[in-house]
């Protein structure tokens, strides 16, 4: 699913005025990022639930129409961090700000703009296009949006607001009108099947970490990583064999992970399961155990064996 030079179509093959960028989706957390770039794409490459702190690392997702290629930069929710794990999240967050041509900031229209957001406008640098999306607004009374945009004007003042619901569609090919008028003209950056540069194995582990985080409450979404241990093709059988690791940090939250007579461990591995096939387009086998590694998430060694 990653970048193949070789299709990539030269400056002639393109027509005159053609515009491309970077555009790195930055907001607070469970603003709807990860949701709204998996509409834009029509596929699922980003992991959504319900809870804070889903979303970890930058994340590449490629939208390309004839006249113009956009690649998006997923990133974690924006939070005042405590503890190495979360500091790392908005780290990588950051990190993406500098990269991007334009920066799509996400407001939570049930949450309303607040002094987090107040904290963002602050963080955003200069000499950079912002595109605001208010999301939900499929959830909010149209009355209580008009005092949102007039606080967001003043956050961020000459910027497009665009109310939008990620979860319906409403409203996103006016943003998406919006993001493309502010790129630069210039030439693809990736092919124009290309839907994202994560490997098949990174986005089968997040997978598993999103039925992880489905499936179970208080720490212990936030004490699991997912590793792809091994991706076995079996064309003639039209079978992929994939063996994961869940790691956790204690061995009660493993004990929570696998169930009694392991029907939790089975559950998840079903969920992730259903996610592979549709996106490796085959039957998949997938085989999940679990693994204690303590107190992995006070480590930054551990961060980048885990992807973090």
């Amino acid at each position: 699913m990653g970048k193949d030079s070789s299709t990539i179509a030269g400056p002639g093959d393109l027509p005159s005025g053609h515009r491309s960028g970077f555009v790195a989706i930055f907001g607070r957390p469970n603003a709807g990022k990860s949701t709204l770039l998996n509409r834009i794409l029509g596929q699922k490459i980003a992991i959504v639930t319900p809870k804070p702190q889903t979303t970890r690392r930058r994340l590449l997702g490629v939208k390309t129409d004839p006249a113009w290629q956009i690649v998006f930069i997923d990133t974690p929710g924006y939070h005042r961090a405590s503890g190495l794990l979360n500091e790392r999240m908005v780290e990588n967050a950051l990190k993406a700000l500098p990269d991007a041509d334009v920066i799509l900031w996400m407001i939570d229209a049930e949450v309303g703009p607040d002094g987090l957001e107040t904290e963002i406008a602050q963080k955003l640098p200069g000499r950079r296009s912002v595109v605001i999306a208010l999301n939900k607004v499929d959830k909010v009374r149209k009355e209580l949006l008009l005092p949102m945009i007039q606080r967001m004007s003043q956050l961020a003042p000459g910027a497009d607001l665009i109310p939008v619901s990620a979860l319906t569609g409403e409203g996103v090919p006016e943003l998406m009108k919006s993001l493309v008028r502010e790129l630069p003209e210039g030439p693809r950056f990736y092919s124009s099947d290309t839907l994202t540069n994560e490997s098949e194995r990174g986005l089968i582990a997040e997978f598993v970490r999103e039925k992880v985080m489905l499936q179970t409450r208080q720490e212990v979404p936030y004490s699991v990583a997912v590793t792809v241990d091994s991706f076995e093709e079996k064309p003639d059988r039209n079978l992929s064999v994939i063996r994961a690791t869940i790691h956790v940090e204690r061995d009660s939250q493993k004990g929570i992970l696998i169930g009694r007579g392991g029907q939790k461990l089975k559950v998840i591995g079903a969920g992730a399961r259903r996610d592979a096939e549709r996106l490796l387009g085959t039957r998949v086998f997938l085989e999940l155990f679990v693994r204690v590694q303590r107190e992995w998430t006070k480590r930054r060694g551990a961060f980048d064996e885990f992807g973090v």
